[in-house]
């Protein structure tokens, strides 16, 4: 579990995080939703350690993220992953070398283990016989599974993942939420999603957390999210493209 606890963040004169909280359950696919500009990238850059806060707790199984030495700090993040908006692979690296790239730099493994891993991970994410392409060979969605494979190289206890089905067809996006979905069970992760796609909140959201203007509005799962009576929250809803099309269609 990953507990944020009143957590405070601001640049000059200008409050990014309003004494924002949040449990992220283990074994549960976490999300963050809210509008461009609400904090919700910002939550997640502070609880990767990539901003400080001003004030507030993150702790990581009750192990305190905020107070710590930077030595612990790396011990912490090397239980990490994390899936990228864009993917972030390597474009000179082959799909093999993208995957085994953290397990060189943190796993110790000998090179007959880490290709035994990797081929591990890329079975794991459904692909086969990609080990000496290039990214630029994938299509989007196989590029977005290269880059879940690489994210669970190092067996992570947390996932993080910023907009994964960003670019994605509907169909591709729900091949990848269930992916998610599946090793996040499977593995008995501690996953922490960043998304504004209603239908990831309506199919996989076990948690879910509505930020605005730095706060946190609304927290709750996937049955009671579209009768929250939260007003700022039904406002949300409602504006999102998927809703709209609905309400087209009756």
């Amino acid at each position: 579990m990953i507990e944020v606890k009143n957590i405070n963040k601001s640049f000059a004169d200008k409050k990014v995080l309003n004494n924002f909280s949040g449990y992220f359950e283990t074994g549960k696919m976490n999300l963050i939703i809210g509008k461009s500009g609400s904090g919700k990238t910002m939550a997640v850059k502070c609880m990767l350690g990539l901003f400080s806060v001003d004030s507030g707790d993150i702790l990581f199984n009750g192990r305190d993220f905020i107070n710590i030495s930077e030595y612990e700090k790396t011990k912490i993040r090397q239980e990490i992953g994390m899936v990228f908006q864009g993917g972030a692979l390597f474009d000179s690296m082959t799909i093999e070398d993208n995957i085994m790239f953290p397990l060189k730099m943190f796993s110790g493994l000998n090179i007959i283990d880490m290709i035994d891993r990797v081929n591990f991970c890329l079975n794991r994410v459904n692909l086969k016989n990609v080990n000496t392409l290039f990214p630029s060979e994938l299509s989007g969605g196989m590029q977005k599974r290269v880059a879940i494979a690489r994210a669970i190289a190092l067996k992570p206890k947390y996932l993080f993942c910023d907009e994964p089905n960003s670019g994605l067809d509907p169909s591709t996006a729900t091949v990848i939420d269930n992916l998610l979905k599946e090793i996040t069970y499977e593995y008995n992760i501690t996953t922490v999603i960043n998304t504004h796609d209603m239908n990831s909140v309506m199919e996989i959201g076990d948690n879910i957390v509505y930020i605005e203007d730095g706060k946190k509005e609304w927290e709750g799962d996937k049955r009671n999210f579209l009768s929250s009576g939260n007003k700022k929250l039904n406002e949300f809803i409602f504006s999102s493209k998927l809703f709209k099309k609905l309400k087209s269609a009756i």
